[in-house]
């Protein structure tokens, strides 16, 4: 099946927008790669989740990084999150990254992770940070520029589901989390019902 390599213009859309159209994308970082299937949507303005709301460098990095720039923090002092910046006209903000189905590069990443179950190697933001080796060295940094990174996908888009939010206690009633539905590979299953295919 034929595949397109996404590019910048990709994440010149609202945040909402790109988390759901990320899934089902592949996702290649070096010898790793993964299917997204989960993501989560911050919108910069009237999102009390959303770094933007306390950080003023939050802010400042939307204002000059360009749409793609990866943003990338220490989650507890323990995990670091990838998230993609989006740039609408009127909409910007991040799309986080929360689960991937892993395909290629999995001795690495059982390695890496310290364990033999695949369903669980990337079934999170930090076990995927970790199983494809992205720390903080990556933040700040255009996805488009990095050599060996890549995000595609193929034509035949994936059934959808849609949720809240996973561990927030500020605009937790936001739907913005959106999965492959009945992927085994989520961090977390929703109750609701699939949304149809898109």
């Amino acid at each position: 099946m034929q595949t397109e390599t996404l590019t910048r213009e990709f994440f010149k859309r609202p945040p909402l927008v790109c988390a759901r159209e990320m899934l089902g994308c592949t996702l290649t970082w070096g010898e790793t790669a993964g299917v997204i299937v989960e993501t989560e949507a911050y919108a910069e303005h009237g999102d009390e989740a959303a770094h933007t709301f306390v950080r003023n460098s939050a802010r400042t990095f939307i204002q000059d990084q360009p749409p793609g720039a990866l943003y990338i923090y220490l989650n507890y002092g323990v995990h670091w999150l990838l998230n993609f910046l989006t740039k609408a006209d009127d909409t910007r903000g991040f799309v986080l990254i929360r689960a991937l189905q892993p395909v290629s590069g999995l001795e690495l990443m059982r390695q890496r992770r310290h364990l033999d179950q695949d369903k669980m190697l990337c079934s999170g933001p930090g076990k995927l940070t970790q199983s494809l080796g992205i720390t903080a060295e990556w933040h700040g940094k255009d996805f488009f520029s990095i050599p060996g990174v890549s995000l595609s996908r193929n034509a035949r888009r994936p059934r959808v589901a849609v949720d809240r939010r996973v561990g927030i206690t500020k605009s937790p009633d936001f739907e913005w989390r959106f999965l492959i539905a009945n992927s085994q590979y989520v961090s977390l299953k929703t109750r609701k019902p699939a949304s149809g295919r898109r």
